[in-house]
């Protein structure tokens, strides 16, 4: 059976024996807004959780700063943003008002002709964007602690906004459960010493931190009650289909409309299957995720619950950008015994950027095989530590089957981390 994995921009096709698939996974169908730009005005008039309108909350306010997903999210910032500014500007805040602060996290920014991608060319030309930079300290601002201790340090610019709003993207994420909502605030515009506990061992290592999963997750937890103290408004997520087409707008008080968007997305991206198998075959989820290897791993961590202890992943991701910056580049490469380095992390003295998104492969390369299709990866760095390297996904499959014989069960996930098998 040929089917055509999320690989990049232009996908790629992969022919895997018909007998030996035990189920593919899909997101269930759901209809495509007809008229985004009539839906999303109506979701600022008519918000989730508020008594007032988002043009009534921003009258009396003569700033606003307007959060926004970097370049490795699909959010459809073209179709989303021009309402949310028109809304903006009838209620009397100028260009020079308004300030788009893109929340990186620990990511790199987004410059020229990426902007343009980003949020449009006129939007680029002629509002005010900058980037979050996590490692200048100076350019945030302690304002307080959680209820459990953790420091709350986040992005001045957006602090000294009087109107503070968050668009973005609901998808199942590794440990947050669901991205979107809180998730632009932390760890989008958070600093460093808030995300050496956010990102620690401490969190990441709790059962309730995965996939697809709010109910006693500490980090849901954490990041909403950041979000309440740090004053977020008013919050616009989207929910897409395979093919990135709008499918729902939630748009309100940012718990009452990311919870509620969590909902919708929940019922479309989770597929129940009866028993673990031996094989899955996946993807980094194509452009823009599939960019790096860093965020290829959500894909392996998304589907390591359905897979066998001793199984197989095979994962197709281009990985255009490599690795996913010289620190991510760095921890893998030098730290190939996993059991010293999990050992590391858990001392108080010891932190390294992007360790949290290492400590997730940790736990799927001590239970499976990862076997890895990327020519454009495997052209940068030809070994990788705990990564077999594979040509195609035919002849990834094919050695399984020499392996394991030919009977061995497999699963299809064409889209990656955007869906969610779930063990019945």
């Amino acid at each position: 059976m040929k089917i055509k994995l999320a690989y990049g921009k232009k996908g790629l096709l992969a022919d895997i024996p018909d007998h030996n698939i035990v189920k593919t996974f899909r997101m269930k169908d759901e209809k495509v807004l007809i008229d985004p730009y009539i839906e999303f005005t109506k979701s600022l008039l008519q918000p989730i959780g508020i008594g007032k309108n988002l043009f009534d909350m921003a009258r009396s306010c003569k700033s606003a700063c307007i959060l926004v997903c970097d370049i490795t999210r699909p959010v459809p910032n073209k179709l989303l943003l021009p309402p949310l500014l028109k809304t903006l500007h009838a209620a009397g805040l100028s260009h020079d008002d308004i300030l788009l602060l893109i929340a990186t996290g620990t990511h790199r920014s987004n410059t020229g002709k990426e902007l343009e991608e980003l949020v449009g060319a006129q939007i680029a030309k002629e509002y005010h964007i900058e980037n979050h930079d996590i490692k200048n300290k100076e350019a945030h601002a302690l304002i307080g602690e959680t209820a459990s201790g953790i420091p709350i340090w986040l992005d001045k610019r957006f602090l000294n906004a009087e109107m503070k709003i968050a668009t973005g993207f609901i998808e199942p994420h590794m440990f947050a459960g669901y991205s979107g909502g809180r998730k632009l605030v932390v760890p989008g515009i958070a600093g460093l010493e808030t995300l050496k506990y956010m990102h620690g061992p401490h969190i990441l290592s709790q059962p309730g931190s995965r996939e697809g999963n709010l109910v006693d997750n500490p980090f849901h937890n954490e990041a909403t009650e950041m979000a309440k103290i740090a004053g977020l408004d008013f919050i616009i997520n989207v929910s897409l289909n395979e093919k990135n087409e709008i499918t729902g707008i939630f748009s309100g008080e940012p718990q009452q409309a990311f919870l509620q968007g969590t909902d919708f997305v929940a019922n479309k991206v989770k597929s129940p299957v009866s028993e673990k198998v031996d094989v899955v075959v996946t993807t980094g989820g194509g452009y823009p995720l599939d960019t790096t290897w860093y965020q290829t791993i959500k894909g392996l961590s998304s589907v390591q619950s359905i897979v066998k202890d001793g199984g197989t992943i095979i994962i197709a991701s281009e990985c255009s950008e490599g690795f996913g910056g010289s620190d991510f580049d760095q921890l893998l490469l030098n730290n190939p015994d996993l059991d010293s380095f999990m050992e590391k992390i858990q001392k108080d003295d010891f932190f390294v950027t992007d360790q949290w998104q290492y400590q997730k492969f940790i736990n799927v390369a001590k239970k499976v095989k990862i076997v890895l299709v990327s020519e454009k990866l495997w052209q940068i760095q030809p070994e990788i530590p705990h990564v077999t390297r594979a040509e195609s996904v035919e002849t990834a499959i094919n050695n399984e089957l020499k392996i394991r014989g030919a009977s061995l069960k497999i699963a299809v996930i064409p889209k990656g981390p955007y869906i969610l098998p779930v063990l019945e």
